[in-house]
């Protein structure tokens, strides 16, 4: 069948008619189910993989309305009406420094921006280190620093946490684990079931970095370029699509599993098409070249200083002034739209004029990104 859905896409514009469309229909909708006995690397990717271990282990075993909505922190409502978003995220990189960041970096970047995706401004982070035995504590405290640097770049502080320390070889050097929380404003309400046939699509920047930084950092593979890591807190950038796009949809940002997945998510949640131009997707030359050496499409690796959204048409021009105006938008770009069918699928418009479909991911070709 998916073959049969390529072909037929490839033909020409109107994907949107015919018998396969429903059967890709059908097919998208289906839950990823868990048949493996044992944990691999690809549940920890964020691709199907991951969706079918969240699905069958945690949320079965933790089911409530706030967890259920998946997104990458939880909205809880005060008895104040005043309305939380809380998040966590570990990080377990390796190296633990690379070009244009380290794991410290990651650790403040990863939580706040993941509150910023909720419309919260992140005010306060909790920090949990995960030490192995035989780490130089010149070490320790340069990611220290790092992480006290980005919390104080990005407006937050870390208030609380935790240390432990295993024996050698139980870890690798150290992981860290960060939770936050912010205030959501009354005024921004970001749901997939939001998001409206004709809605525009916009990345904030150039897309694979840090992915392919951290990769070529590790040394294991014959390719020099000079890629630097995006790692960076967005949530001014947030703030500065909201004041020219009040009424911004969705928001989530690329990490594991790039564009590509976060898009892909979208479409399930939201029952619709997100259809992407591959001309308008910016990427670093040296970034596609690497990713063209390694077969691997720059849509699904991983970025950790970006942001899509989707916002009314209306505001498309506005939005994406506003991300351009920014230090960390110079690349911004929009590079597709929402349509009504084939429903929770995304595709690719091609530069010859044809379509592909890109659908989501068993795993991830670069683990340990984050």
């Amino acid at each position: 069948m998916t073959d049969h859905a390529h072909q037929y896409l490839a033909s020409g514009p109107n994907f949107a008619e015919g018998e396969v469309i429903e059967r890709i229909e059908v097919f998208r909708k289906r839950r990823p189910r868990l048949r493996d006995t044992v944990v691999t690397l690809a549940h920890g990717a964020g691709g199907k993989a991951s969706a079918a271990l969240i699905d069958a282990v945690f949320v079965e075993a933790f089911r409530n309305p706030y967890l259920e909505s998946l997104g990458d922190g939880a909205e809880v409502t005060l008895p104040t009406g005043q309305r939380l978003a809380i998040s966590t995220d570990s990080f377990v990189v390796q190296p633990l420094r690379f070009p244009g960041g380290s794991i410290g970096h990651l650790a403040v970047h990863g939580t706040v921006n993941d509150l910023a995706m909720a419309g919260a401004i992140p005010s306060w982070l909790t920090a949990a280190f995960v030490l192995e035995e035989g780490l130089p504590i010149e070490v320790l405290q340069g990611i220290v620093a790092d992480m006290a640097a980005a919390a104080a770049a990005a407006g937050v502080d870390i208030v609380t946490g935790d240390t432990k320390v295993v024996p050698k070889g139980a870890a690798d050097g150290m992981f860290i684990t960060t939770a936050g929380v912010g205030l959501i404003p009354p005024d921004r309400k970001l749901t997939p079931q939001s998001v409206r046939p004709g809605d525009k699509v916009l990345v904030s920047g150039t897309i694979g970095d840090h992915g392919m930084a951290v990769m070529l950092a590790r040394g294991d593979l014959a390719i020099e370029a000079d890629i630097a890591s995006d790692t960076a807190p967005v949530n001014r950038l947030v703030d500065a699509l909201f004041a020219a796009a009040p009424d911004t949809r969705w928001l989530r940002d690329p990490t594991r599993g790039g564009v590509g997945t976060i898009c892909n998510e979208l479409a399930h949640d939201a029952n619709v098409a997100v259809a992407l131009d591959e001309q308008s997707l910016p990427v670093r030359t040296d970034v596609a070249g690497a990713c063209e050496m390694l077969g691997i499409d720059p849509l699904y690796v991983a970025n950790e200083g970006k942001v899509v959204a989707v916002v009314p048409p209306d505001q498309a021009d506005a939005a994406l002034a506003a991300l351009q105006q920014h230090p960390l938008g110079r690349d911004a770009a929009l590079i597709g739209d929402i349509a009504a069918q084939p429903a929770a699928t995304v595709v690719v418009r091609t530069g010859f004029g044809g379509t592909r479909i890109v659908d989501k991911l068993v795993g991830d070709p670069l683990p340990r990104i984050c």
